[in-house]
């Protein structure tokens, strides 16, 4: 059976970017059938609760058209009910990575990388990418049996999202497209439409992130939280109890869906935690009303539960090694792999090796931000940039600490990309000191007598301190091999290891000269896909963190964009958003790319590094090859925990 996809044309046509998302719709095999095809049979888990009358029968629990999940891939097939899998963090916060792997959207991103109806039954896309009509599935309902509605994404855009208590500067960014708030209009019980002025070619993508972009909320929970709702005497005891500043805070503190950190709270995720934090082992149970269904008419997730323990980091890999987990990616290092291959047999399971799809796995941050004004005018010249990146010797990094399987070059698309091109990633990529050597000099940064380190055009020596957040070796090894090869070109180099937050702090008060870093998260896009990683958009932007401060605050903190390429890019972002088809898109996404290829903004080292993946034997349904990566892909989400089962 196939996903029912209805695309009404209004006026305009669909821009590239939705009529690509909507053939997607149409064609997946993530079918959404009708509760009637099939009999529906529930985890013997669940029968004591529904011989007691606590749940409804596994036919009541799930909506009346389920998603029934296809197996048409080599690795999957359909499995039975019960057991659980363990599985290592670092912190309690981790227990968000269960709505990462659980990975249940409005809708989401297929194995294809195409975007594919899930919690929504379907959606209609109208009038040129300004509409968006949703069609929920009757009968769904949230982990807790209460029904799932338009009521729950009305009470987020009226009640939430709109009440200065909870969002004071208005509603998140990512409901505006063109400037502009959309009209929200509820049809029935089931449905919903959201209408913007322009095309809003985000909504869709923003819907099936990994951190996704929430447009609803469990309003039957929230409201006791709410002023709107809530006895006024009852709310203020309620904010004293939990030592709240006030309702706001309370309502905001027991209603983050994302962070899984609140038990009591209703979810449509395929397991709910069970355990409150702080612990240092969580509990996530099985959701009984879950909304997918397996071709055989069993109820999702087969699993019972996953258990997740806390770790220190370090111990992660040697645990995991000695068996202690049925699942593990996060925190595994390529380095690891060796540990990990070595114990495979002894103690039963089987390391595989996933693809991480960043357009680079490392990569040099130069601040063009700096506070300092004659650091700050150095980095913005390009050959400065391109000369440092002549003088990587990328190809030693590789061969010493990648055993040669990695890709040498700069921060771009990966060949598995249709964007990619082989020059972006080898232009200024080549280890060549002669080259780098001339560039400095042509910047006139003349070599000191005695050290032969070069000098500022202040006198000052040519020391730069690069800053790295990593708490594993694996980027002071990289930089250890970057300080030789940049000592031939009379560069200083000091490597400065510091916590993600103090690093972080740093950038964006223009005091960090470098930072290493992975590069851009999808190494993989498509030109339908928003290329906002290349623009100045975000603070967290090492190499223009007040540029991309000042996007995000609406020109109310950060800086203005003063260098000329950099305000191209902003400017062909904005084009990508107005094109009116693909090819448009396209043009924007190649200009952007050749310009970062040009003026090297991030000095890309290696990519194609490959992720281990640890999985026990017996444990079905994970493939051997696969992608590791947040978005689009939220890690081990693509690949759909809720179908893994233990084949013993």
């Amino acid at each position: 059976m196939e996903t029912e996809m209805t695309v009404t044309l209004r006026r305009r046509p669909v821009p590239g970017c939705l009529r690509a998302a909507l053939v997607a719709l149409a064609m997946t095999g993530l079918a959404s059938g009708s509760a009637t095809a099939l009999d529906i049979t529930g985890a013997p888990s669940l029968d004591a609760a529904v011989a007691s009358g606590d749940l409804p029968p596994a036919a009541e629990r799930v909506p009346e058209r389920p998603l029934i999940v296809s197996f048409d891939q080599d690795y999957k097939s359909a499995g039975t009910h019960g057991g659980q899998i363990k599985m290592l963090m670092r912190r309690a916060k981790d227990t968000r990575q269960m709505t990462v792997y659980g990975y249940a959207r409005l809708v989401r991103y297929s194995e294809s990388l195409e975007i594919v109806p899930d919690i929504l039954e379907k959606v209609d896309v109208e009038d040129g990418g300004r509409q968006f009509t949703l069609h929920l599935r009757p009968g769904h309902k949230w982990s807790d049996g209460d029904d799932f509605t338009t009521e729950d994404f009305r009470y987020w855009w009226e009640d939430v999202a709109n009440n200065e208590a909870l969002f004071p500067v208005g509603p998140p960014a990512y409901m505006k497209a063109g400037g502009s708030y959309p009209s929200v209009e509820i049809l029935d019980a089931h449905t919903i439409r959201y209408s913007w002025p322009v095309p809003h070619p985000d909504f869709l993508p923003g819907l099936a992130q990994a951190s996704p972009r929430y447009i609803y909320a469990p309003s039957h929970y929230l409201r006791q939280f709410h002023e709107n709702y809530a006895d006024a005497e009852a709310l203020a005891a309620l904010v004293e109890a939990e030592g709240r500043r006030n309702w706001g805070s309370l309502h905001t503190n027991k209603g983050r869906l994302y962070r899984n950190d609140n038990p009591d709270l209703p979810v449509l995720q395929p397991f709910h935690v069970e355990t409150e934090s702080p612990s240092e082992r969580f509990v996530f149970e099985r959701n009984p009303f879950f909304h997918r269904v397996d071709p055989n008419g069993l109820q999702l997730p087969y699993l019972d539960r996953v258990i997740v323990n806390i770790s220190e980091k370090k111990l992660i890999a040697a645990k995991t090694a000695t068996g202690e987990v049925d699942l593990q990616a996060r925190y595994l290092r390529f380095d690891d792999f060796t540990l990990l291959k070595q114990n495979e047999q002894k103690e039963g399971y089987q390391t595989h090796l996933w693809k991480i799809a960043k357009g680079a796995h490392l990569a040099l941050y130069p601040n063009m931000n700096q506070i300092d004004p004659v650091w700050r005018d150095l980095m913005r010249e390009p050959d400065f940039r391109r000369a440092l990146s002549l003088g990587v010797n990328r190809y030693e990094i590789n061969r010493a600490i990648y055993f040669g399987l990695a890709t040498e070059g700069q921060n771009t698309m990966l060949p598995g990309s249709p964007l990619y091109a082989a020059d972006l990633r080898e232009n200024w990529a080549t280890f060549d000191v002669e080259k780098a050597n001339a560039l400095l000099d042509g910047l006139g940064l003349e070599r000191g007598l005695l050290d032969g380190v070069r000098r500022l055009p202040n006198g000052e020596k040519l020391e730069i301190i690069v800053e790295t957040g990593g708490a594993t070796t694996e980027e002071t090894d990289v930089l250890q091999l970057i300080t030789d090869t940049w000592r031939e070109i009379g560069v200083s180099t000091f490597i400065k290891p510091l916590s993600t937050e103090n690093l972080r702090n740093r950038v964006f008060a223009g005091e960090s000269q470098f930072v290493i870093a992975p590069g851009w998260e999808n190494g993989l896009a498509t030109a339908d896909m928003s290329p906002r990683e290349l623009a100045p958009t975000a603070q967290i932007q090492y190499q223009w963190p007040m540029w991309g401060q000042y996007f995000e605050t609406n020109g109310n903190a950060g800086e203005p964009i003063d260098l000329p390429e950099a305000q191209r890019l902003k400017d062909l972002l904005n084009e990508w958003y107005g094109a009116p088809d693909h090819e448009a898109r396209k043009r924007a996404w190649d200009e952007m790319l050749a310009i970062h290829s040009d003026q090297v903004f991030v000095i890309g080292l290696i990519a194609g590094v490959s992720q281990p993946v640890v999985v026990k034997n017996g444990l079905r349904n994970m493939p051997k090859e696969g992608l590791w990566n947040w978005d689009p892909g939220a890690h081990f989400g693509l690949y759909g925990i809720d179908t893994l089962w233990w084949d013993l």
